[in-house]
């Protein structure tokens, strides 16, 4: 949303501000921030909050990944995986991380994110060891369950609890940051895969059983601080002083105005009618897609190129690496500039590229360029969808609800990707390559359609709102536009 808005946004805004009353309802002295001390205040916040969610969403992208690298130490064999058995596993996972992410946002809400976000990382860093302990097919389907219903509350969980310490503006870049550990998780699963492996036979497991255990063990270890690492909101938060307290929550209601933050299924109803979070979902979709192809296939497409086990692990190391640097640069600019369908657009080429350059060519050079290329295209995405669909949602709840619904959509993409890349269509997997293809184009031509209505609406409500002139909203009005979320006269969409 942008930041400017008709006068009639703020007034109630306004007037708090001038009597010095928080958003809350508490008073104190007011205090100017200027320029120096908001970036002050944004980097206290980033210090404080974005590390250790960075940390939480790396152990939940690796625990949930690592059956890639698993697979290059004989999970198949051992497992006496057929067909398509292997595939099935990875998508096991995803229906039930789907199922979990609406009513995971809605205990967001209800509970305080210390508690419910710390149950979760127990729970799923418990599944993680228990499937380093798994005999058969049957096993690992049942420990993939529990895991996708177990992770599946983190990622909109987190992105919906950074939208309530920062302004619109400023969520992509800290998205984009919070997001960069699926690239590390990507970096760091290719090492430590290649050390676990020699471990293989200690204590009569396989190495693929230690990569899951000591991945799990990591998991929890961490889940036991998390209690008191992570701040339950800008009214609580120990490290601010009051004055810094009554600043965020300023700020934030900048850009809610007088629209409603009560707990009200009504606002979830409100996100399941909007049709604009359904393109977001098939945007996300279309990024997921290919996120989960390549971070669950990678190092089986870098074995395929004549590399062996041990150093395709390490090969997959070097396109993670990039890709984090293009994810966090990408959403630096596009919250600098506040274009964010412009650098997604950006993005869905450079991955088309990637990918177009692995399916066209049988050189292994020009095929690792190409894996370079679609880390570099297709990580950025995420954050920047993210940062887009949230910004453009008025409302506590129904911004939790629809970045949840943007994430399920995504995650269906982790559906087929599992099917993507299949045994027989080796060693090229030219098919695989093309249907990824043919989803970010898709993904492209919708961000394209969102990026003009989204240009187009803004310029019709500032027709509307020049022909009305400046006025003030009397207090049924008021009553009315707290119920409109996004649709109320003021807001604006970022394009």
């Amino acid at each position: 949303m942008e930041e400017t808005k008709p006068p009639i946004a703020n007034g109630a805004v306004v007037n708090k501000e001038v009597e010095g009353e928080t958003p809350s309802g508490s008073t104190m002295e007011a205090q100017e921030f200027d320029a120096k001390m908001t970036g002050h205040l944004l980097r206290k916040l980033d210090w404080h909050l974005i590390p250790f969610m960075s940390l939480i969403y790396l152990l939940c992208f690796l625990d949930r990944t690592n059956i890639g690298n698993a697979r290059l130490d004989n999970l198949e064999q051992d497992l006496g995986l057929t067909g398509l058995q292997y595939n099935d596993c990875l998508a096991i996972l995803f229906p039930f991380y789907i199922s979990a992410e609406i009513p995971s946002n809605m205990m967001m809400k209800r509970m305080r994110p210390s508690i419910w976000i710390t149950f979760i990382m127990v729970c799923w860093s418990a599944c993680m060891i228990g499937q380093g302990f798994v005999k058969n097919y049957q096993g690992l389907m049942a420990a993939r369950v529990f895991l996708g219903l177990f992770e599946g509350g983190l990622f909109p969980g987190v992105n919906y609890y950074i939208m309530n310490w920062y302004r619109p503006h400023e969520c992509g870049f800290r998205m984009a940051l919070f997001f960069s550990a699926a690239t590390l998780a990507g970096a760091f699963g290719g090492i430590l895969a290649r050390g676990i492996a020699e471990m293989n036979g200690v204590g009569g497991l396989s190495a693929w059983s230690w990569i899951f255990v000591l991945e799990g063990l990591l998991s929890i270890l961490v889940s036991f601080s998390a209690y008191w690492a992570i701040y339950d909101g800008p009214s609580s938060a120990t490290f601010l002083t009051p004055v810094e307290r009554h600043e965020v929550e300023r700020r934030l209601a900048i850009d809610n105005g007088h629209l409603s933050n009560d707990f009200n299924v009504n606002y979830v109803w409100q996100a399941i009618a909007d049709w604009k979070i359904y393109i977001h979902m098939l945007i996300c979709m279309a990024g997921f897609c290919p996120v989960y192809s390549f971070s669950l296939f990678l190092p089986t497409i870098i074995k395929n190129m004549g590399y062996s086990a041990n150093n395709a692990q390490l090969m997959s190391v070097p396109p993670y690496v990039f890709a984090c640097i293009f994810t966090i640069a990408a959403s630096w600019f596009a919250d600098r500039y506040r274009q964010r369908g412009a650098f997604l657009l950006g993005s869905q080429l450079v991955a088309i590229l990637g990918f177009a350059l692995l399916a066209g060519s049988d050189s292994p050079t020009v095929q690792y360029t190409g894996t370079v290329f679609a880390a570099i295209g297709i990580y950025p995405q995420i954050p920047l969808g993210l940062a887009w669909n949230g910004s453009n949602i008025g409302g506590n709840l129904k911004r939790g609800t629809g970045l949840a619904m943007q994430v399920m959509g995504g995650n269906c993409g982790g559906i087929i990707a599992s099917y993507v890349y299949l045994t027989r269509d080796g060693p090229r997997y030219i098919t695989g390559h093309s249907i990824l293809i043919g989803f970010i184009g898709m993904a492209f031509f919708l961000t394209l359609f969102m990026t003009t209505w989204c240009r187009r609406e803004n310029a019709r409500r500032d027709s509307i709102m020049r022909e009305m002139g400046p006025r003030e909203l009397t207090e049924e009005q008021k009553l009315l536009e707290k119920e409109l979320a996004d649709d109320a006269s003021w807001f604006r969409y970022t394009l």
